[in-house]
């Protein structure tokens, strides 16, 4: 089987990233479907495996072509950028931050150089970022600055209910400002065309609404009959495979079900809360507008565990696998584009 180069970075030094890093690729059905590169630090890494009882070979290269990938190595890329006896495990350091951006800095100019099909991201803390003087707010800033993605395409995918949001960090006030027929349009139409890069033809998107029972024709708000139908109206009348608004209490059932291919949450937490309520471990993001495709586990550094081995390497194992099942149908459309 010819397995795809997913470029892994490792995050955060004093966070699980290496611990999760070193315990997924131990397993079978990794090594099995993935050409694995991390980015990262080889002394961090060998801590991290110490914590864990992971028993790798770490492989220091610096051409993708010339790793060794074999089960029971680990092919790293080695930036050496963490003074590991100032480290200080667990806890949010500059030097830390500013290394997890290195990381993704460099997985990026991979992928933007067509030597990795895909990346998976691991964990970062923003205050860690902050303290390295690296002025973004987390992954998606990094990534839409770094490849030139306007507003980058979040898409979250948990079993087979992949759900996409029209807006994420701003206000629910803010939430419910941003959803308007022009905005629900223009989502729809990239929601639809990501669907098919990532090879889900002709897609059966479900819009979900934004008041109780989709505001019941106007009487619990009236933003699906002023903004939200007439956007899908308007996406219907130019061929897209769309059907909503379906109320926000039933329509991820249904998704899950099988009944849409996937789900445009209207707001932050009505999205994140669905997935997170089927699987909490297995909820993976995807970012899939840009150049390349990115996944990524959607936890934290987890500070509170960081050097315990405790870490669940459970979600680190979901985002590359569902990075080498996409990568081949996204790659093959970016390369078309």
């Amino acid at each position: 089987m010819d397995r795809s180069y997913i470029g892994i970075p490792m995050g955060d030094p004093a966070g699980i990233g290496p611990e999760i890093v070193v315990k997924a690729l131990t397993k079978e059905k990794i090594h099995e479907t993935v050409k694995a590169v991390v980015i990262g630090d080889k002394k961090t890494l060998e801590q991290a495996m110490k914590f864990c009882g992971v028993n790798l070979e770490i492989n220091v290269i610096e051409d993708v072509k010339k790793g060794d990938y074999k089960k029971g190595i680990l092919n790293l890329i080695d930036l050496k950028n963490v003074d590991i006896e100032k480290l200080e495990v667990g806890k949010v350091q500059g030097m830390a931050g500013k290394a997890a951006f290195e990381y993704i800095k460099m997985s990026v100019e991979l992928a933007m150089d067509q030597k990795v099909d895909a990346i998976a991201t691991t964990p970062i803390n923003k205050e860690a970022f902050k303290a390295g003087g690296i002025n973004y707010i987390g992954h998606t800033e990094v990534l839409e600055d770094l490849t030139n993605t306007k507003d980058p395409l979040t898409m979250f995918q948990v079993y087979d209910l992949r759900v996409f949001f029209l807006s994420r960090h701003v206000s629910l006030k803010k939430a419910c400002e941003m959803t308007t027929k022009e905005r629900v349009f223009d989502y729809i139409l990239r929601c639809s065309e990501a669907l098919e890069r990532l090879g889900i033809k002709n897609g059966k998107l479900a819009v979900a609404g934004l008041n109780p029972h989709s505001g019941e024709h106007g009487l619990f708000g009236d933003e699906e009959v002023k903004e939200i139908y007439p956007a899908i109206k308007k996406a219907q009348e130019v061929g897209i495979n769309v059907v909503g608004p379906v109320p926000a209490d039933s329509v991820f059932y249904f998704a899950l079900k099988g009944s849409y291919d996937a789900v445009l949450s209207l707001y932050h937490d009505q999205g994140h809360i669905a997935t997170k309520m089927v699987d909490f471990e297995r909820t993976i993001a995807i970012t899939n507008n840009m150049p390349f495709l990115r996944t990524s586990v959607d936890h934290g550094t987890a500070f509170d565990i960081a050097g315990t081995g405790k870490a669940s390497e459970v979600s680190m194992v979901e985002a590359i696998r569902l990075a080498a099942l996409y990568a081949p149908n996204f790659t093959n459309k970016v390369l078309a584009d």
